[in-house]
């Protein structure tokens, strides 16, 4: 039975590695899967879900005019879907998650999202949201904050290191510009 999944988690949790692994094994076994990034995240290349650990793969692009149910009702009708994966389902509309599930309940797809569940001033994203409300299974995946304890949060930081606390909720970014933490040292910096 086909579900929907969103894998959360803070930065550098290995959202894209978990992902790359999730459609190597189905490839592994002859199953066919579809890979979906964001178009507004170009850290790395255009139509790449790449993982710090270094390896990649290509994927097609969504933005907020992507008819979710469309793509991929139009993939599947010429080359059997086995799996859809989504990296950085934060940027998902309310309304694509809606159209995740109908690929799931109408198309029996099973779709794996991964994405952060929250930005830099611990506001929830609108897709995350969303997922979080309509998915069938949730699992966090975690890493720590620099004090060893599990961080659920991320900060912003300005080119000299100093924790942004205004600013569009949306700039993509790395290990540069972005930090796990802790809920504790979240809010030292950020309240």
């Amino acid at each position: 039975m086909a579900q929907l999944y969103f894998y959360y988690s803070s930065m550098n949790a290995g959202k894209s590695t978990h992902l790359l692994q999730s459609s190597y094994n189905y490839q592994e076994r002859g199953l066919s899967t579809v890979i979906y990034t964001a178009k507004i995240d170009d850290r790395f290349a255009k139509g790449k879900v790449a993982s710090r650990l270094g390896i990649d793969a290509d994927a097609f692009l969504f933005d907020e005019c992507s008819n979710m149910l469309d793509e991929i009702k139009k993939k599947h009708q010429a080359a059997k879907v086995d799996c859809v994966l989504i990296d950085e389902a934060q940027f998902l509309s309310t309304e694509q998650v809606k159209q995740l599930t109908d690929v799931v309940d109408l198309l029996h797809i099973p779709v794996l999202a991964y994405g952060i569940r929250t930005d830099f001033l611990g506001e929830t994203f609108s897709g995350s949201a969303a997922l979080l409300a309509w998915a069938d299974k949730l699992v966090e995946l975690k890493t720590i904050c620099h004090c060893g304890r599990k961080a659920n949060f991320v900060i912003r930081q300005d080119g000299n290191g100093v924790p942004v606390k205004v600013g569009q909720q949306v700039e993509v970014g790395g290990n540069e510009r972005y930090e796990p933490l802790c809920r504790t040292h979240f809010k030292e910096l950020v309240w």
